[in-house]
């Protein structure tokens, strides 16, 4: 019997340790392949930025410029990020414990990321007045509210998540555990819901409401022309000799003088 038993536990550590194996394999793949799309994103980014600065459209189409700008860090801190888990560093003291909190919890790059879903709501918005309400944006619309509202994007993405991670993130034998420590499960569950509500669902629903108003918009003044045209062709051509008899009207006279 005690020989079965140590079979039995040889041939489990066996399998959980192959299992661990494949997993810390397959983690290692996926980890090189989010690097590689950093790179692509990082460079792509960079790349529309220079576009922008060189053509000098980026005093134009500000909050444009600041969805480039979120979307270049983003990927840059996704290479940085992933790139340190890559070198899984045993973390120690003051240094150890910031590097889990700002990069190794992810939570530099979701702050980003939440920042650059809050100014695409703000662009989808700012797209909407322009072309549904034009009038009331080349009156009303400063360039003071644009820039509030950019500051809006950074401040409530970092303002949503950092809190979070330091409060539910901990450092334990030189490991990183973030978002793991919650007061209870209720919390947890309320501010899954709040996130999912605010970020995701409202979002769909600002895109739906706003590009299917300009869609309606673009649409009927497309048709403006056309219908201009069809009217146009509608009317019946005069003769000469009704063009004359129309001259010589008294009537058609005394209008056009009055």
């Amino acid at each position: 019997m005690t020989t079965e038993t140590i079979d039995d536990f040889t041939h489990t550590t066996s399998a959980n340790l192959l299992t661990s194996s494949s997993s810390r394999g397959m983690e290692f793949y996926f980890q090189c392949a989010v690097v590689v799309i950093g790179v692509v994103g990082t460079a792509a980014n960079a790349l529309i930025l220079y576009g922008l600065v060189a053509s000098k459209q980026h005093k134009k189409h500000v909050l444009i410029f600041n969805q480039n700008v979120l979307d270049f860090i983003s990927s840059l801190l996704l290479i940085i990020t992933y790139a340190l888990k890559l070198c899984n560093f045993y973390l120690t003291g003051v240094g150890g414990y910031w590097l889990c909190m700002l990069l190794l919890s992810e939570n530099l790059i979701w702050c980003v990321i939440l920042a650059s879903r809050v100014n695409l709501m703000i662009v989808t918005i700012e797209r909407y007045l322009k072309v549904v309400h034009s009038t009331w944006s080349k009156n009303k619309l400063r360039k003071w509210m644009i820039y509030s509202a950019m500051a809006f994007a950074w401040i409530s993405g970092f303002a949503n998540l950092f809190t979070l991670t330091l409060t539910t993130s901990d450092v334990i034998d030189g490991v990183c555990y973030a978002y793991v420590f919650w007061e209870s499960r209720v919390s947890q569950l309320a501010y899954g819901i709040w996130t999912f509500v605010s970020f995701y669902a409202f979002t769909i629903l600002i895109f739906i409401l706003c590009y299917w108003r300009i869609l309606v918009v673009v649409r009927r003044q497309a048709s403006w022309p056309q219908r201009r045209w069809i009217k146009h062709r509608s009317e019946p051509v005069k003769s000469d000799s009704d063009q004359h008899h129309q001259d010589n009207d008294p009537c058609q006279c005394v209008l056009r003088y009055q």
